[in-house]
């Protein structure tokens, strides 16, 4: 901090200020100097003695949340002759303030927890607290936090303590289990009616079970194992203490996932569970529903920890399909968020048997999905006094969503013909409710896609009744019936005489307001799939498009419209594409002048991001069959075009979102046409630069990766392409090495390392042999170290390909020059990048990123392995091998290992499994 050491005044001043300034800015700069003072060392003196002091809630809670996250990610700065002296006096605070308040209790615990996990000469931490606090039993609420919190750190991504320090700590607390266990069940039963207490306990015990070192022998026949089920199966437990008691229960299911080695735990709660089903019949008489939720997740658990017994023994001994009548059950509860919770297990379910695909065990549990679709059917109905059109956006149309989805998951097991059929049946013969008709014609469209539309009639009349429902039925069915109909397009495109009845049908709900959007996705999917049928409706669809406005439609719809009148474009004959293209532009057109000519006479900025997405998606679907030599018929419309799009872009060049839409559509203009836009590279090239040195919006970068894979081939365009790259590289240099800039404009990154990938793809000799490539490898060798998924890979991506390319021999006349080339950039920065990819695994990147670095390092040793040998030596020789805490991160025997993994692997995965394992020694 600027002005060294704060005063403790200062301190609760700006404490004060943060919780009780009325004023917003004041609470915005208390915020700030603490949050400073936070990342200070000074954190550590004034929290202790702010604990110390103990003045008021506000001031020790901020003292012990400043404690736990220097703890956390600020260990490094103590010496290790203090982190005795550091426990002792954590350890003294939450005694001294374990009555002020649970949250500072628990912001203590975790400090001692996360110093107990780093600091290696406290052996056996829960051995001494458990001593020291457990005769007092006004110390025990705070013991059990602290012993609840340690197990829920030894996974916690904010410390980095290595998989020999993890291994040895988890090993420490398999040891101490049991006496931990015991503990809890003294307190247990020492609570009496305490239910504050009973919950401590549950979610202690849950933690250590959820850290999977419980011995399940012990735990089989344990005191507390009978406590948790009592407490579940008693009326008058309290709503909080039975959440306490059913997450316990689910920890205890998850961590026994491998059945087969937890035997006796395994019966024991498999037991517990089926004897729950009374008192979830007891909580549904009482309409509670937060306990009914409880049940069905417990019983959901304990289905998806026997699902591959019940899948491979069904019926059989823990295969045993009661877990399935308990979900079922639950299915039958009238509230849909209910079954809801069951769903990731019939998904489950669903995928394991499709996986065996044996006709014997499907059998088995098709009546099970058919009781299953049946009770999803009747939660899908509409409230019969419902109005208007069934809602996407609310959490019953969210639900509705994750049917559907589940539904098409699990079809095959039911069979999709015989399921549909039996729908229509119910439709056909009896003359049910509105809300049943909606409900059975939703299940209908979900399931439709997945029938075989070969001659199949019962499809056919299906959709002939449809499209002859009258006006009058309720909205919601009309509304449910224009999906079910987008989803047979696949019917239509087998049975073209229906494809006039169907557009009327449809033309009739675009004309109606609440009808419009999902008539507009229905002719969008018809479009896609029956393209050359559609053709003879061209005309139609052009003036639909002209009139798009008139409709009522969302500007997903209004897209997905245009969108299927370009793919029906597509198939007319090549002399009429370009009027046609020029009639379906000329709308938007003509929008984007008249708002260009009203912003010049009002002064006024008009937003045309709606003309643009919609010129960019007719450019990106208008994709015509073109013989070589022929002339691509949407070369003049666009050439055409090309003034209002520059304009346009000008006129807005300092609003990054319109100029990411003008890109945008210019991206899939160039795409559209490909070599025929050469007459727009030129005014387009020098457009980009000339904004790009005011406003340096990322999409600049990733038009320009366009325009190098379209037109770096050609001889002619190369020096005018590295002459584009090296203008727009200046200021982008400049925006990346400021005070981080790296991680202040990701996009950026993103865009500037597709581009230069672009050009090692296209011409590696001409980006190469350039005065910007080693500006450009140094910038990415930087980069390498930016968490931000698309960047990183974009950078990873740039220097594997650009390594790439003198290792493979392509029999291209400029292999050896290419090869020389690399040789010199390896020459130069081999060791650099090494030591860097090698240190950004282990202390910047997530794991998911290792694929990309391997592929790096493994291009790296293609191309030439001894040298890297050397440079891999070096590079683990500097890697620490001490945590802060004093324990062992890397032993040597550990790091030979890695270095002889590596080198001596044959293919890349073996080498991202070493360094996936390696990593884990500093995470």
């Amino acid at each position: 901090m600027e002005g060294g050491k704060p005063t403790l005044p200062l301190v609760f001043q700006a404490v004060q200020a943060l919780y009780h300034d009325p004023d917003p800015a004041g609470k915005e700069r208390a915020s700030v100097w603490l949050g400073e003072l936070q990342r200070s060392m000074y954190a550590w003196e004034i929290s202790d003695q702010l604990l110390q002091l103990k003045q008021d809630v506000e001031s020790c809670y901020f003292a012990a949340q400043t404690m736990k996250m220097k703890i956390q990610t600020s260990f490094y700065e103590l010496p290790p002759e203090t982190h005795t002296s550091l426990r002792d006096s954590l350890l003294s605070h939450i005694q001294n303030l374990k009555d002020l308040s649970p949250i500072i209790v628990t912001q203590l615990a975790l400090a001692i927890a996360d110093l107990a996990l780093q600091m290696a000469s406290w052996k056996g931490c829960v051995h001494t607290l458990i001593e020291k606090y457990s005769n007092d039993v006004s110390s025990m609420p705070f013991l059990i936090e602290i012993l609840t919190v340690l197990p829920e750190e030894v996974h916690s991504r904010s410390l980095r303590i290595g998989a020999n320090r993890r291994t040895e700590i988890i090993e420490d607390l398999a040891y101490y289990s049991t006496t931990v266990v015991t503990l809890l069940v003294t307190c247990a039963e020492k609570s009496g009616h305490n239910e504050k207490m009973f919950i401590k306990v549950f979610r202690c015990l849950g933690s250590w079970f959820n850290l999977g070192v419980l011995d399940n022998n012990f735990m089989a026949s344990n005191q507390l194992l009978m406590i948790l089920f009592q407490v579940l199966q008693r009326d008058e437990t309290s709503t909080n203490l039975h959440e306490a008691a059913s997450d316990c229960v689910c920890s205890a299911l998850y961590a026994i996932e491998n059945v087969a080695i937890h035997m006796p735990l395994a019966m024991q709660l498999f037991q517990g569970v089926l004897s729950l089903e009374t008192a979830y019949h007891m909580a549904v008489a009482r309409e509670d529903l937060d306990k009914v939720l409880n049940y069905c997740r417990i019983f959901t658990e304990l289905s998806e920890t026997f699902l591959e017994m019940t899948v491979r023994t069904p019926g059989q001994g823990m295969g045993d399909l009661r877990t399935l009548e308990l979900l079922l059950i639950c299915a039958g509860h009238p509230q849909y968020e209910v079954v809801e919770i069951s769903f990731n297990f019939w998904y489950r379910l669903g995928e394991n048997l499709y996986k065996m695909n044996d006709p014997a065990i499907h059998r088995i549990f098709k009546p099970y999905i058919q009781r299953l679709l049946h009770s999803l059917a009747r939660h899908c109905q509409l409230d019969p006094d419902h109005e208007g059109v069934p809602e996407d956006t609310d959490d019953f149309g969210e639900f509705r969503m994750r049917v559907s989805d589940l539904v098409k998951d699990v079809i095959f097991l039911v069979g999709s013909m015989e399921c549909f059929s039996q729908l229509y049946s119910t439709l056909k013969e009896g003359n049910p409710p509105w809300e049943v008709t909606e409900a059975v014609l939703f299940i209908m469209a979900a399931i439709a896609k997945s029938i075989d539309p070969e001659n199949n009639p019962t499809l056919t009349e299906v959709l002939e009744q449809v499209v002859l429902l009258p006006e009058t039925v309720h909205i919601a069915v009309r509304y449910t019936s224009i999906e079910l109909v987008g989803e047979m397009s696949e019917v239509i495109d087998r049975n073209p005489c229906m494809l006039d009845p169907v557009l009327i049908f449809l033309m009739k709900g675009l004309r109606e307001k609440p009808l419009a959007s999902v008539a507009a996705k229905a002719i969008h999917n018809i479009c896609s799939v029956c393209r050359d049928h559609m053709a003879q409706h061209f005309q139609g669809l052009l003036n639909i498009a002209r009139a798009l406005d008139s409709f009522a439609l969302s500007t997903e719809a209004a897209v997905g419209l245009l969108k299927g009148t370009a793919l029906v474009l597509a198939r007319l004959p090549l002399e009429k594409i370009a009027e046609c293209l020029n009639d379906l532009c000329a709308v938007q057109v003509m929008a984007l002048r008249k708002l260009l000519a009203q912003d010049s006479s009002s002064g006024k900025s008009s937003d045309p991001t709606v003309w643009l997405d919609r010129l960019a998606v007719i450019f990106r679907h208008t994709n015509p069959i073109v013989e070589n030599g022929q002339t691509h018929p949407c070369q003049k419309v666009i050439q055409e075009i090309w003034p209002v799009l520059s304009e346009t872009l000008n006129a807005h060049q300092n609003d990054n979102r319109i100029v990411e839409r003008c890109c945008r559509c210019l991206r899939f203009a160039v795409r559209c046409v490909g070599k025929g836009s050469a007459s727009l590279l030129q005014p387009l090239v020098t457009q980009m630069v000339s904004v790009y040195q005011v406003y340096p919006h990322s999409c600049f970068l990733y038009l320009g990766s366009i325009l190098v894979d379209e037109y770096g081939m050609e001889e002619g365009c190369r020096q005018g392409l590295l002459d584009m790259l090296q203008a727009l590289c200046m200021p982008t240099f400049q925006l990346l090495e400021q005070p981080n800039g790296l991680r202040n404009h990701p996009d950026t990154v993103d865009d500037l390392f597709r581009l230069v990938t672009r050009f090692v793809q296209r011409s590696p000799v001409t980006l190469l042999s350039s005065s910007i490539i080693v500006h450009i490898i140094q910038c990415a060798i930087a980069a390498t170290t930016l968490d931000h998924r698309d960047a990183n890979c974009s950078v990873m991506k740039f220097i594997r390909d650009l390594i790439h390319t003198g290792v493979t021999n392509d029999h291209e006349d400029d292999f050896e020059t290419r090869k020389r080339l690399i040789g010199q950039v390896m020459e130069q920065h081999g060791q650099q990048l090494v030591t860097q990819l090698i240190n950004t695994c282990c202390f910047c990147l997530p794991p998911y990123t290792l694929p990309d670095v391997a592929e790096v390092l493994w291009e790296i040793m293609l191309f030439d392995r001894p040298t890297f040998c050397r440079w891999l030596e070096t590079t683990l020789k500097g890697l620490p091998k001490e945590t802060a805490g004093g324990a062992l991160s890397v032993t040597n025997k550990q790091l030979t290992d890695f270095h002889k993994q590596v080198t001596s692997a044959e293919e890349c995965k073996q080498v991202c499994w070493a360094i996936r394992e390696f990593t884990r020694l500093y995470r």
